[in-house]
């Protein structure tokens, strides 16, 4: 029987994908917005596609804030989409 691969809806482009080709974006306990790229950091998470458009969709719309239920500052934006083109170029 084939495994079973859990899939997660990106917040910007709304589409369903393999977990393992996501990132997961967290709210730690202590209410910090910081990408979670192993998937097994403690918090509320929200994923996105690893594409800084889906981000920036994502910002538009408010779907990461509505996601991990918090006010998103533009500097945790600006980080995330730094570290998600860091990210983009790698693979």
């Amino acid at each position: 029987m084939a495994k079973k691969i859990p899939t997660r809806q990106c917040v910007g482009c709304r589409e369903a994908r393999g977990k393992r080709e996501l990132i997961r974006v967290i709210r730690s306990p202590q209410g910090e917005v910081v990408l979670d790229e192993t998937g097994r950091m403690n918090g509320r998470g929200a994923y996105l596609c690893r594409r800084v458009e889906c981000l920036q969709k994502a910002r538009r719309s408010k779907g990461l804030e509505r996601s991990l239920k918090v006010t998103i500052p533009d500097e945790i934006y600006d980080r995330l989409e730094e570290e998600l083109k860091d990210i983009d170029t790698e693979g």
